[in-house]
């Protein structure tokens, strides 16, 4: 006998159901209207908000974000300027649209920190991530041992520096052995060894 969770994570495992798509498109609808971040009262995604840290009590925030698909689409030059040959139109900057919206919630939300986040849906023009949010000096969040930790030095401003998820998968920290040889300590770290 299934349980609720694994209930939940296999309808969101299962995206080509007639269920799904049903009950997404009615959900679009309503999220295009909305602002880039919205919080919301509870995850969608139960099952991996509670695989992430998340906990149904105060100092907890979820926050629904809103980011442009695609790269940083540029227009190539056309008043006779002759800088360079082959000027490049899509340009990356080098992280995952899952970071990008991490950090640009916790831009909107300075006293809190990003515990993780995950996909909830994405049309031909936006994807939507759910951003859980802790705040680090909430009385019931230095209280619970299993998640103080967020509150050291050391963890303040995370999402800036990729020690997220989405980050660590941006920096190619999720990769070993043969192929991630230059992603550890950092890509920019390991090329200015022996130098």
């Amino acid at each position: 006998m299934n349980n609720l969770y694994s209930n939940v994570r296999e309808f969101w495992r299962k995206r080509n159901t007639l269920e799904f798509k049903h009950a997404q498109r009615a959900r679009y609808i309503n999220w295009r209207r909305e602002d880039t971040f919205t919080r919301v009262d509870r995850p969608l995604r139960i099952d991996r908000a509670r695989t992430l840290g998340y906990k149904a009590k105060p100092g907890y925030v979820v926050v629904r974000t809103k980011v442009r698909r695609g790269g940083r689409r540029m227009s190539r030059p056309n008043r006779g300027r002759t800088k360079g040959k082959n000027l490049a139109v899509d340009k990356t900057s080098g992280r995952n649209l899952r970071w990008i919206a991490e950090t640009r919630t916790a831009k909107k939300h300075p006293n809190m920190e990003v515990l993780g986040s995950y996909w909830v849906g994405q049309d031909g023009k936006s994807k939507w991530f759910e951003i859980i949010l802790v705040d680090p000096v909430h009385p019931a969040i230095l209280s619970d041992k299993r998640i103080n930790w967020i509150n050291r030095k050391i963890q303040k401003g995370r999402t800036f520096r990729g020690l997220t998820g989405a980050g660590k998968k941006a920096r190619g920290l999720y990769n070993r052995g043969f192929g991630a040889e230059k992603a550890r300590p950092s890509r920019m770290a390991n090329g200015r060894r022996n130098k």
